[in-house]
């Protein structure tokens, strides 16, 4: 049995070899492809970190008036403007000077309980985004101010600060809606605040619920949607062509009967089945945007409050619809199911560290952490950040004291 054993081994050694040599004849023929696939790879992300490294941030700090009469459909015209200005590039600029695609962030933070509204974006659009607040919003103030995250130093089990972060995802696919503005009736004029429902109420209310010691950082990360769905015939398409597919397929309508005829079924269709064709259909009218969402809640040691977990993990779940779309955490550390996952709790302290460090950087889209995007339309947009009304009435919301008046038109020049 044992010279079997050896024989056998003989064989495959000698296989081995045979292969390795063959591998090495064609070397001269194989090896410059290789080579220069990896040449490439590392071209490019030098560039593109080197363009990163160039550019210039600012933070933007958006402070309320006591009443904000304008739906968010407001917003939606804001942030529309975003799409333009993150729009593709040509080759020549990706692949030699690095460019890549803009994008921004849109932030709602609570600082022991005072949420604060902000929105990080290149310097050179600084003009622009606040001349399109502005021309939505005009009793709004805007001011640049340093970046809040330069005041935590988050160093894992060795520092002051405990942290527990959450980075979501779509729980369906991304041409399917989540539940937007238009579904809780607030595209409607003249609606008094009493009567409104609005769901980023909630989150607004989380964010103040928070005490001495403790902070929320919550970021939108947007630019324009990349082709990133995989088409039947191999090609790549948008996310309209995904729900073009997915339409498809609700209707039935590329099946063929045994004569060859199209079979169509709409009228065949559930109820349920014709709103998620309506919905879909609705979405795709509208600007799409890759999008990354991420989460923080960063406190003293001290002052940690178990109970603030939960809530950050339930904290997207208004704009859950049942039958369409809604969030999903694809990470959240807050803990491992048992002790022997994580020894001594290296994992879950690497962990934190990449998120607090991507969540710094607003890295979604690019390296240090480099995520896959999910869309959202800037409906869907609009609804997750806007500016509220009185609705949102939490004492520590942070607003103007008095509304701006303008001057008269008949004084003396």
């Amino acid at each position: 049995m044992d010279f079997i054993q050896v024989l056998g081994f003989d064989k495959l050694f000698v296989q081995t070899g045979m292969l390795l040599e063959q591998v090495f004849q064609w070397f001269p023929f194989w090896a410059p492809f290789l080579f220069g696939a990896v040449f490439w790879h590392e071209w490019v992300h030098y560039i593109q970190e080197r363009h990163r490294s160039n550019m210039k941030w600012v933070i933007l700090e958006v402070k309320l008036p006591k009443e904000i009469h304008k739906t968010p459909i407001a917003m939606e015209i804001v942030l529309n403007s975003l799409y333009q200005m993150g729009g593709s590039i040509v080759w020549w600029d990706k692949y030699w000077k690095g460019k890549v695609k803009d994008w921004f962030s849109l932030e709602m933070v609570s600082i022991e309980g005072h949420v604060k509204f902000f929105i990080r974006t290149p310097e050179i659009y600084k003009n622009v985004i606040e001349a399109q607040i502005y021309g939505q919003y005009p009793d709004i103030e805007i001011y640049e101010v340093p970046d809040y995250t330069r005041y935590v130093d988050y160093r894992g089990k060795e520092g002051e600060w405990e942290m527990v972060g959450i980075e979501y995802d779509l729980s369906k696919a991304d041409p399917y809606p989540i539940k937007t503005y238009i579904d809780y009736g607030l595209d409607k004029e003249g609606v008094k605040e009493e009567f409104k429902t609005d769901p980023l109420t909630s989150v607004i209310e989380y964010l103040g619920s928070v005490g001495p010691g403790e902070q929320v950082w919550m970021q939108i990360l947007v630019q324009s949607s990349s082709k990133r769905y995989k088409k039947k015939d191999g090609s790549k398409g948008d996310w309209k062509d995904e729900g073009k597919a997915i339409i498809d397929d609700l209707t039935k309508r590329n099946e063929k009967t045994p004569e060859g005829m199209p079979v169509f079924k709409m009228m065949m269709a559930t109820k349920g089945e014709n709103e998620v064709i309506a919905a879909i259909e609705r979405s795709m009218s509208k600007l799409g945007f890759d999008c990354g969402i991420r989460a923080l809640y960063l406190v003293k040691k001290d002052k940690f409050n178990p109970s603030n977990i939960k809530a950050l993990g339930g904290l997207l779940r208004p704009f859950t619809a049942g039958s369409m779309n809604g969030f999903k955490p694809v990470l959240f550390t807050a803990g491992f199911d048992y002790p022997w996952n994580d020894f001594n709790g290296i994992r879950l302290t690497g962990l934190r560290k990449k998120q607090f460090n991507a969540y710094k950087q607003r890295s979604w889209f690019y390296k240090p952490r480099k995520l896959k995007p999910f869309v959202l339309t800037s409906e869907e947009l609009a609804t997750i950040y806007h500016f509220p009304g009185g609705v949102a009435q939490t004492p520590t919301f942070g607003r103007i004291a008095s509304r701006k008046g303008e001057a008269p038109v008949n004084l003396p020049i």
